[in-house]
């Protein structure tokens, strides 16, 4: 943790940022410890199909396009209780994935563990950047991504060694600890104080604005390119290579280490150069990595395509400073919140096509399909300004 606090002005770093940089480490973690097993988990254990476990992902992200609404009906609640509420729903929901024996109750838990999800997401970064002032907000989410990475590193080699020297442990076991941890993370969350985030004014429930056409257009986006790779990323290399549970939480954990350094190094890019830019040269880069996945045939080939991949889409970040750059603090929750819905339009319609694509042609074919969709975005990516009072000094929470 203090090499994620060397990351920040000392004038930043508050017990409140520590407080939550742990949270989110415990409740990435727990997701780090159960991720790595979850397609062996799906098609050892439970026997289903690749159009299954795809049509899965779709089914499951069903709850983000909800999260306007949800949102709009807890929108005066404190934001740290939102967000304790919301990691504790997903921590209850992933540990009882442990308990399913059948499509429908993995259906009904996946349901449960993503609406919390979904609704920890824009809360995060609401707490993260209500934090620091706007001209910061890069090294912040950076920080926050940071903790992330390490988390998975540490779940990922937990996972990867235990899985190696003990094979005969139920998969099931990770998804008991794992949740375990995520409630962990709920209780950590609890503890911060009711005011934090809140602005002087009274932020509106709902709230769609003209004003941010440009971030709903590449949520939109975002949508698609991300969904479409966590659905068939690991996969690819389970399904067509035969990796095991360790060699996919060996590959997660290098992905891991990457993302731990890159995190860091992306947020003050933000901050130095600006969402226009780090976006637009992300962007293109990754179109180069899936164009990659559609080509390579050799599974370890692909799996450090798969680590390049991973690293770019932490460019994604560079959306929500973008709002916060633009947006007064009162709008930002909310207008997050807008976007997670809009990025789950694609995100559900993109999981079923993505899982009837790749039983039809391939997943070269969904891999080829994502460069497209990536390579349209970048025209909106340039068009992006922050200098409309962007770089307005917010005051900072104290102790």
């Amino acid at each position: 943790m203090r090499r994620l606090a060397r990351n920040l002005d000392r004038s930043m770093w508050s017990s409140h940022l520590l407080l939550l940089v742990v949270s989110v480490f415990f409740v990435n973690f727990g997701q780090g410890l159960f991720q790595g097993a979850s397609t062996n988990y799906f098609v050892d254990a439970l026997h289903l199909s690749n159009t299954q476990v795809l049509w899965l992902q779709g089914i499951r992200e069903v709850p983000g396009l909800l999260l306007i609404g949800v949102a709009a009906l807890t929108m005066h609640w404190p934001l740290a209780r939102r967000a304790a509420l919301s990691i504790l729903l997903m921590g209850i929901g992933y540990g009882l994935y442990a308990a399913v024996h059948s499509y429908l109750a993995l259906v009904a838990m996946a349901m449960t563990a993503s609406l919390g999800f979904h609704a920890w997401v824009p809360l995060q970064a609401s707490l993260g950047m209500g934090l620091a002032a706007k001209e910061h907000s890069g090294r912040v989410m950076g920080v926050l991504a940071a903790a992330r990475s390490l988390a998975i590193i540490v779940g990922m080699g937990g996972l990867a060694l235990v899985s190696r020297l003990y094979s005969g442990i139920s998969l099931r076991f990770y998804y008991v600890l794992g949740g375990s941890l995520i409630v962990l993370a709920a209780y950590l969350l609890s503890r911060l104080p009711k005011d934090l985030g809140r602005s002087q004014g009274t932020g509106p429930r709902m709230l769609i604005k003209r004003r941010y056409w440009l971030y709903y257009v590449l949520i939109l986006f975002e949508g698609v390119r991300t969904q479409v790779f966590s659905a068939f990323g690991t996969l690819v290399l389970v399904q067509e290579f035969g990796l095991e549970v360790w060699q996919i939480s060996l590959v997660l954990l290098v992905s891991g280490v990457v993302n731990l350094i890159a995190s860091p190094l992306i947020g003050k890019l933000l901050d130095r150069l600006g969402e226009r830019t780090t976006l637009s040269v992300g962007y293109v880069l990754l179109a180069v990595g899936f164009a990659g996945y559609a080509t390579l045939r050799n599974p370890w080939l692909l799996s450090g395509a798969l680590v390049f991949i991973n690293m770019l889409i932490l460019c994604s970040m560079g959306l929500s400073t973008y709002v916060n750059r633009i947006a007064p603090r009162e709008e930002l929750t909310p207008t997050l919140s807008a976007g997670v819905s809009f990025n789950h339009i694609t995100s559900v319609a993109m999981s079923f096509v993505a899982g009837s694509l790749m039983g039809a042609a391939g997943y070269q074919a969904v891999a080829w399909g994502a460069v497209v969709i990536i390579l349209l975005s970048v025209p909106f990516a340039l068009a992006i300004r922050t200098d409309e009072g962007a770089r307005q000094a917010v005051p900072v929470t104290t102790p």
